[in-house]
Order: C-alpha cells, then sequence, then structure tokens
C-alpha cells in the first residue's frame, strides 16, 4: 500500500517537473522569437505586422534623396515619419554639430511619432547608401543611449521592401497618436571627448575612426573640422565598407569580422567609434557593438569637429 502511494507521488513528480521545464523552454523560446535583433528583414517585417507593438519609423531625408513628400507618395503600411536630419535626432552645441539632443527633447521626439517603451522600433532608411545606413544607425544608436533596446533596422531599407513587395505600400501622411516615452540613460554608449583624452592617456580603449581613407590619412578633411588628420593610434574601419555598394544592406558577420581583422583591430571590447559628426561611426559602431557584440563600445557624437576645435588636442597626420 505504501510502495503504491510513494509510486504515485514519484509520478505526479515526475510530471510536474515535466511542466516545469516544457514551461521554461516555452518561455525561452518565445523571447528569443520575439527578441530585437540589430538587423530584421523585410519578409521578417512582413509576417510581423500584426504585432501591435510594432512601430515602422521611415527617417528618409536628404542623405537619402527623400523626403516628407515621398513619404507621403508611398511608404510601408503602417508607418509613421519622421526626417533624420531635420527633426531633432541630432543637435547642435556650442558650434559643434552632430551632437546628442537632451534627452528631455529625445522623449518628446519619440512620444509624438507613437512609440512607447513596449514598442518595438523598426528604423527604415532608404536603402540607396552605407552613409544612408548611418541614418538608421544614428537613430538606433540613440534609442540604445536612451535605454531602449527593442530597436532594429530594416536590413536594405524602403528601397528592398519596394523591390520585393511593389504592391504593397501607403500613401499619404501618418498621424500617430502621441504617447509617453521614458528615457533610462546608458552612458556606456556615448563616448566624451574627456573619454577620448583618458584613451590616449591611459591606452584604456581602441580607437576607431570610421572616415573613409583619405581622410583618415588627412588628404582631405569636413568642412567644419579645423584641421586634418587622425587622432593618434586609431584604426581605421571604413564605413562604406560595412555595407553593400548602393544599397543599405549590412555585410554579413563573417565579412564584418575580416573587415575588422584587416582593419588591424584585435579588441573585442572597449572600442571608441568616431567619424566627423558622429554619423558614420554609428556605422563602424553597429558593426563592432551590434552585429560581432563586441563589449562596451562607444560612438563619438562630437568625433573630428569637436576634437579638432581645441588646437592643443594631439592629430596625427600621414600625408
Amino acid at each position: 500500500m505504501f510502495k503504491y502511494i510513494e509510486k504515485k507521488k514519484e509520478t505526479k513528480m515526475k510530471k510536474l517537473i515535466s511542466i516545469i521545464i516544457a514551461s521554461v523552454f516555452s518561455i525561452l523560446f518565445s523571447i528569443k522569437l520575439f527578441a530585437a535583433e540589430p538587423l530584421v528583414s523585410v519578409e521578417w517585417l512582413n509576417n510581423n505586422f500584426t504585432n501591435n507593438k510594432l512601430v515602422v519609423l521611415d527617417i528618409r531625408n536628404k542623405i537619402d534623396g527623400g523626403s516628407k513628400e515621398d513619404f507621403e507618395s508611398g511608404h510601408i503600411p503602417t508607418a509613421v515619419y519622421s526626417n533624420y536630419l531635420t527633426d531633432g535626432w541630432r543637435t547642435t552645441v556650442d558650434g559643434i554639430v552632430g551632437k546628442l539632443p537632451p534627452v528631455n527633447d529625445l522623449e518628446i521626439l519619440i512620444g509624438t511619432l507613437g512609440i512607447g517603451n513596449d514598442s518595438h522600433v523598426i528604423v527604415v532608411p532608404g536603402g540607396v547608401s552605407s552613409t544612408d545606413f548611418g541614418s538608421a544607425a544614428r537613430v538606433y544608436w540613440t534609442f540604445k543611449v536612451l535605454g531602449h533596446n527593442n530597436v532594429s533596422i530594416l536590413d536594405g531599407g524602403y528601397a528592398a521592401w519596394i523591390q520585393q513587395f511593389s504592391n504593397q505600400f501607403e500613401t499619404g501622411v501618418s498621424n500617430p497618436e502621441t504617447t509617453i516615452f521614458k528615457a533610462d540613460f546608458q552612458s556606456q554608449y556615448l563616448a566624451t571627448t574627456e573619454d577620448v583624452v583618458n584613451a590616449l592617456a591611459n591606452n584604456s580603449s581602441v580607437l576607431v575612426d570610421a572616415r573613409p581613407e583619405e581622410q583618415f590619412l588627412g588628404k582631405s578633411k569636413h568642412g567644419k573640422a579645423l584641421a586634418s588628420g587622425t587622432i593618434p593610434g586609431s584604426f581605421n574601419l571604413q564605413q562604406q565598407t560595412l555595407v553593400e555598394e548602393n544599397t543599405s544592406f549590412f555585410k554579413d558577420a563573417i565579412t564584418v569580422a575580416q573587415l575588422v581583422k584587416e582593419a588591424g583591430i584585435e579588441s573585442t571590447e572597449g572600442e571608441i567609434a568616431y567619424c566627423n559628426t558622429g554619423h558614420w561611426a554609428t556605422v563602424s559602431w553597429f558593426a563592432l557593438s551590434e552585429i560581432l557584440g563586441h563589449n562596451n563600445v562607444k560612438n563619438y557624437d562630437g568625433s573630428m569637429v569637436e576634437w579638432t576645435a581645441d588646437p592643443a588636442r594631439p592629430l596625427e597626420n600621414n600625408t
């Protein structure tokens, strides 16, 4: 009799353990299934429109030849629009262009787009170049700085969507319902000039120059930078090499890893990416942080325009 009771208890316990294990695996699978990947395909987007937390954010602008009028002429269904260059995603501070705006200003901007803290944001560039991808990468990075990890970039952008789903688009304006977005500022993604000075003094971070070779070598410079050259000791991971030519399709992880190796970058932790105004830099930041999974990768939003504003700061010139 007692053996029967014990056997019954053992059977119930095994069933309970099986249910718990199945539940844990189900939860883990769901998290993996719905976790935001850095890049999503147009096919993925087409299959996920039923997710009411999804917000498609079209940021086409002058860089890709787009505008609000182009958005109104045709856009991905349900998309909302914000011009990356003119709507406040970047600002000028003490004459330095391209800086991260005040957090409160970004909270208001994002909230007016109908994006809340529970939204999965899909950032859509035009889809025509690496610089165009940089618009999306900069917005993506901004969300990360604000503590919003549920963000992805549409690989290939709007051009890829139209190529694949030419008959699936909407026209007209978007009128998102304003919501509340609250930031949780994450300083580990943002490098200041002081961080760069400390990196030089203590050899604490690998400096990554995302600009084309001609600017890295000091043969040319950005119009607002006061001097040519690069920050001493920097490695040149050129942003245009990371994206397929004449598109905004990001190269695969194996290719990206090879390009990073060819640039001489051996570290997998503690890089600071920069360019001229913190735009191109986010493409290289995206490659290191989001594609390769390096830890503690920062974007120096002031970049060379801010660095060269003080002539006492060192430069390396290889002309």
